[in-house]
């Protein structure tokens, strides 16, 4: 039976909150404690706790994997608003001597999406601090910040293949997008237009299209969202992109347009070892965002 409302431990603790997310969304209780810095074991007595709390039960569990409950997915949206709400409010108040450089990268797409609505929350709270921005391919950020010439990097990964521990933001869909009502889609070899080698959309769409033998030829090159929307919206070709980044002037072609899906993707947040209050204080601010949009399910400035 569930503990009545004004029972005392119905108070949720943001480090339970963590460390639930955190298995929600890597499946694993040993993958989630190397996320966050903690034992298995400790992480499982916190959920064992957890579950005491409300009375119900979170995750399903067998010998290989986990998974949520009904009542897990309704508490996984509680929880991260909950975090997102504790991370605002302390950014508001712990924020006057904050101050230093930043160093941040990402994809463009990302870079179009999400820096402007970050970055500007960012500004107002931490005036003080000064951010670098570089925008480059996932791979080359993963250099950058490897060599120490990033504190913080959004990258692309591709589902199931994210090194562990790692902090996984988001998980999207790559989907095949072109013109509404465009003939790209029909010809043959098919036209599609790419971002630069080493990214991540690209290697998983031409893979598929090897697998089922569908011909191709690269007809657009570029490394910028804008470039890649121009190509499809012009019907010179059709191309990948994460669903999330399919707009209104833009369809998705399925399989029943003779397209494979190219699969899923990971967005993960590198954050530098040790990082100093600024690079704490930024990291926390994407975090949040990334946080409301996975309840929100839009990149605007507004819901980030």
């Amino acid at each position: 039976m569930n503990a009545p409302l004004n029972h005392p431990l119905l108070m949720l603790d943001p480090d339970v909150l963590r460390s639930f997310v955190a298995i929600a969304e890597t499946g694993s209780f040993t993958a989630a404690a190397a996320r966050i810095y903690r034992t298995p074991s400790a992480v499982s007595m916190q959920i064992k706790r957890l579950e005491e709390q409300l009375g119900v039960s979170v995750f399903l569990r067998d010998a290989r994997n986990v998974s949520l409950t009904h009542d897990g997915e309704v508490l996984l949206g509680y929880a991260r608003r909950l975090i997102a709400l504790n991370r605002e409010a302390i950014s508001r108040f712990v924020t006057s001597e904050v101050s230093g450089v930043v160093r941040i990268g990402s994809p463009s797409d990302y870079g179009e999406a999400v820096l402007p609505g970050v970055l500007k929350l960012f500004a107002k709270s931490h005036p003080s601090v000064v951010v670098d921005v570089v925008i480059d391919q996932s791979s080359s950020l993963l250099k950058r910040f490897a060599s120490g010439h990033l504190d913080i990097a959004l990258v692309s990964c591709m589902k199931n293949h994210t090194p562990t521990p790692e902090e996984v933001v988001m998980t999207d869909e790559i989907v095949w997008a072109g013109a509404k009502g465009g003939q790209a889609c029909l010809m043959d070899p098919l036209p599609v237009s790419m971002w630069d080698e080493g990214c991540v959309w690209r290697e998983s769409a031409l893979s598929a299209l090897d697998r089922v033998g569908r011909a191709y030829r690269v007809a657009f090159m570029t490394s910028h969202m804008a470039g890649q929307r121009a190509a499809i919206l012009a019907d010179l070709a059709i191309a990948p992109m994460g669903r999330n980044f399919v707009g209104p002037d833009i369809q998705i072609l399925d399989e029943n347009c003779g397209l494979p899906a190219p699969g899923q993707y990971e967005l993960l947040l590198k954050v530098a070892a040790d990082p100093s209050p600024q690079v704490c204080a930024l990291s926390d601010h994407f975090r949040a965002g990334f946080e409301r949009y996975n309840q929100s399910g839009s990149f605007d400035a507004q819901a980030l």
